[in-house]
């Protein structure tokens, strides 16, 4: 019994088959199957009903196999079908059979002639045939024929190639022989997905059809198009004699007859007919189910394991119950508030590496975008000069004043504060934008609920609107209370005195000489192509210098620029780029770099670039029209202005400098303050302590928790699929364990090929059907202690060869098949060829009947020429 784990491998693929087609869906696993592949009339239903000996499909003109037909013939003693969709019923009656198969293709494909990849499942007991598992496919066709649509041909040609294309699939390639095998659909399909020919079986129809003075010879010896499995001939009843309800054991008989008479294929009789090819397709299948179940088992773990935890929640789920749905409400709006407040905050575990979250990108508005805006809003150098000199004329009136007024530095500083709302409201909208984003970023958790996701929403999303407005005015309530008293003590404050004095060249503070202040890669974009094109290069931005190398070990340097009298302005990016752009230039109008007035330098994102700029800002280039160094003629060639007053404007100058500076400074550091405890932390707090209130109170719970429709389906396919892989991992357990644990047969005796072994027979006395190719070693010619080894009861196997005796590992066939390798007995099909016992076994040594049970005889198939 050491082989009955692989006699039940077609059942096992059948299971799993059955396991995975009740949940609609094939788990993207490849289950080892046999496809039949043809063109339209090639025979492939024939083939089919001759293998069980029964007309049981679907007959006519144009397409009839719309779906994939599973077809799983299993040897039994009492001959009944039933279909996977309808497991209760048994049919006896086996033009039922093709009804069903009719009413079911309609039920999903219509009745307008459309195709559908879903697979229909029947499944076959008979005494005549052998465990096979087939996949009846629909036929190639080129013209829609009716109201077939109009791309029938690619529908039917994807169809099969999902099928066929499969490593695991054998592929039956069917071809009449009244057609010339060059011009073979199925032959050519099969070759796209198998140019070896390894997974192809050919099988040749219509025999008796072929010109008088012609024969198929050539193709059926494997001379003119060779497969590796080779090609197998067949004679099928005509549609005179399916109309005429011919029997098909008497069609059997005829097709014997065909071979055995024909002088082309009198020699390869034996290797010819539908007998002999299911008997060949049993053999190949069980093999090659053999050698793909590790893989299969592996496949199985691995998809059971990556839906573990999915499966976990939805294990003990019951929809309806009221105490789940609270529960599952108060879990949910929980989770809810840890993962906004993971998103804001921070968080060890579950980090985002892809993209900045919530937190991280208000934090980015916060020190870079917020402080580029304030510089930019910051006044014109020569606007600014011109307001103090009229302030400084308009306070003093008809008098010509002797000192510096104070009012007209106050009216400047107002007037200076004043312009910073814009871009502190610009702020508040910008983190309220990060807010809302990551409140929908933390609902998609709440997906099952569309409901519940919705409400949760839209009740945070109020609540931070409600919140914007009393953000907004503490902001402005901030500006105006910097407006209401200019505080000239302030400690930071330079003072009436040291303002005379002051240079304003001193005023551009810069950072430590040498100080690295940002790397990065930056592709310079406006390269002309004749120069080489765009390019991306390792920038390095000091405090005194922008310079670039080839790559980040900085070894190749390319260029570097000094910072001096350098701007930024922004480019818009052009019509097909993707990059966001941004441009460096130098105020005196001189090259910044070979030829280029401007480096138009190239980020991937906005942030990338809002980045470069806050950092460009901390070396000390500003954007384009900013505070720069005093342009002292030009504002002479503007104004005419006597020395006493141009003195008095640089004074004030000074002094609004560093006051508007102080404020800045304090309002850079109130506005992320303020925003964060009136708006982020506030919210924080209401999504932990009043939101569960506010769900409840806007509906009741029923309707909030309901299921969406696609999560409830995807629940049902996710369980159904856990529980199919299971059951298909418990079926492979049960055959390895079957196969490994049954004891195999003890060590074959040759003591009696020893010289003087008295019960033994010599050598040259076998007989010569007995006799084995040549090559063999020796321990398996000798036929074991107990019952005779028995050539293939087909006769000689392909290939003329002489009979094959029987080795592990290869299934057993003569145990419950005795009687059905051959399945029709008519006495033209099967020569008398009885199974001799070598005559030098001494009368005294008893004799075992061939199908003792505890050592089963094992029939070796004939493979060489197959697989030749």
């Amino acid at each position: 019994m050491g082989n009955r784990g692989m006699e039940e491998l077609i059942p096992l693929v059948n299971k799993l088959q059955d396991a995975f087609s009740s949940i609609g869906q094939s788990c993207h696993l490849d289950l080892p199957q046999i496809a039949v592949v043809g063109g339209q009339s090639a025979g492939k239903s024939s083939v089919l009903e001759n293998f069980v000996g029964r007309d049981f499909l679907p007959r006519g003109s144009g397409i009839v196999t719309r779906r994939p037909l599973i077809l799983q013939l299993i040897f039994s003693k009492t001959e009944y079908a039933e279909f996977l969709h309808c497991k209760s019923k048994k049919f006896t009656d086996f033009d039922e059979v093709r009804q069903e198969i009719e009413a079911e293709t309609d039920r999903v494909t219509g009745t307008n002639k459309g195709i559908s990849p879903v697979p229909i499942n029947l499944r076959v007991y008979s005494p005549h045939v052998l465990n096979l598992t087939l996949i009846d496919l629909p036929g190639i066709t080129k013209v829609p024929v009716g109201d077939q649509p109009q791309d029938i041909e690619f529908q039917i040609r994807d169809m099969i190639l999902q099928f066929i294309s499969r490593e695991s699939s054998l592929i039956l390639a069917v071809t009449p022989a009244n057609m010339d095998l060059a011009n073979s659909d199925a032959l050519k399909m099969a070759k796209e997905v198998d140019p070896q020919g390894l997974r192809t079986i050919g099988v040749i129809t219509k025999l008796d059809l072929m010109d008088e003075g012609t024969d198929a010879r050539d193709v059926l010896e494997n001379k003119l198009l060779p497969l590796r499995r080779g090609y197998i001939g067949v004679v099928n009843r005509s549609q005179k004699d399916i109309d005429g309800k011919k029997d098909i054991r008497a069609a059997l008989a005829a097709e014997r007859k065909f071979f055995l008479s024909h002088p082309a294929y009198r020699h390869m009789a034996e290797r010819m007919g539908t007998p002999h090819l299911q008997r060949v397709l049993n053999q190949q299948l069980t093999n090659h189910i053999r050698e793909t179940l590790p893989s299969l088992r592996s496949k199985l773990q691995s998809q059971l394991l990556s839906l573990e935890k999915e499966v976990e929640e939805y294990k003990n789920f019951r929809p309806d119950d009221p105490a789940r749905k609270t529960k599952a409400l108060l879990q949910m709006v929980q989770q809810f508030g840890v993962d906004f407040e993971k998103r804001i905050e921070g968080s060890g575990d579950q980090v985002d590496t892809l993209e900045l979250s919530g937190g991280a990108r208000i934090n980015r508005i916060f020190h870079e975008r917020f402080p580029f805006e304030l510089v930019k809003m910051e006044f014109d150098e020569k606007d600014l000069r011109r307001e103090i000199s009229y302030a400084i004329k308009n306070i003093h009136g008809v008098r010509t004043g002797l000192f510096t007024p104070d009012l007209a530095f106050e009216a400047i500083v107002k007037k200076q504060v004043v312009k910073l709302k814009e871009p502190c409201l610009k702020c508040v909208d910008l983190v309220i934008q990060e807010l809302i984003n990551t409140v929908r970023q933390c609902t998609s958790k709440l997906g099952s609920y569309p409901r519940l996701r919705e409400e949760t929403e839209r009740i945070v999303t109020t609540h931070i609107r409600e919140r914007e407005g009393k953000t907004k005015d503490q902001i402005l309530l901030l500006i105006d209370i910097e407006l209401s008293y200019i505080n000239t003590n302030h400690e930071d404050f330079i003072g009436f005195a040291n303002a005379q004095q002051r240079n304003t060249q001193t005023n551009k503070k810069r950072a430590i000489p040498n100080q690295v202040i940002r790397r990065g890669w930056l592709t310079i974009n406006n390269i002309s192509i004749m120069k080489g094109g765009s390019k991306e290069y390792w920038f390095v931005l000091t405090a005194e210098s922008l310079s670039w190398y080839k790559d980040e070990e900085e070894k190749e340097k390319k260029y570097m620029l000094p910072l001096d009298n350098l701007k930024i302005r922004d480019v818009e990016k052009g019509f097909m780029s993707t990059k966001h752009i941004f441009a460096i230039f130098n105020t005196e109008q001189r090259n910044v770099y070979k030829d280029l007035r401007q480096i138009e330098l190239a980020c991937d994102s906005q942030e990338d670039v809002d980045s470069w700029k806050a950092s460009f800002l901390r070396a000390g280039v500003y954007p384009e029209k900013d505070q720069t160094e005093s342009e002292d003629g030009a504002q002479e060639n503007t104004f005419s202005m006597d020395p006493q007053l141009e003195r008095q404007v640089e004074t004030i100058r000074n002094l609004v400098d560093s006051y508007v500076g102080i404020i800045n400074k304090s309002i850079r550091d109130l506005m992320p303050k303020t925003i964060m405890h009136l708006m982020i932390n506030n919210t924080k707090d209401f999504i932990h302590s009043e939101l569960l209130a506010f769900l409840y109170s806007s509906s009741d719970q029923g309707s909030l928790m309901e299921e969406s429709a696609e999560q409830a389906q995807r629940r049902d396919e996710m369980l159904r699929m856990y529980h199919a892989l299971k059951e298909a991992l418990a079926i492979i357990g049960d055959i390895s364990t079957s196969t490994v644990s049954t004891p195999v047969p003890p060590p074959v005796d040759d003591t009696w090929l020893q010289p003087g072994a008295g019960h033994s027979p010599p050598p040259q006395r076998r007989p010569p059907s007995a006799l084995l190719p040549p090559g063999r070693p020796p321990s398996l010619r000798a036929p074991a202690p107990g019952p005779p080894l028995l050539p293939l009861p087909g006769g000689a196997p392909p290939g003329g060869a002489p009979p094959a005796f029987a080795a592990p590992p290869i299934p057993s066939r003569l145990g419950p098949f005795a009687a059905a390798s051959d399945p029709f007995t008519a006495p033209p099909q099967i020569p008398a060829r009885p199974a001799r016992i070598p005559p030098g076994i001494p009368p005294g040594v008893p004799r075992r009947p061939p199908a003792a049970p505890s050592r089963p005889t094992i029939i070796r198939p004939a493979e060489p020429s197959l697989l030749d």
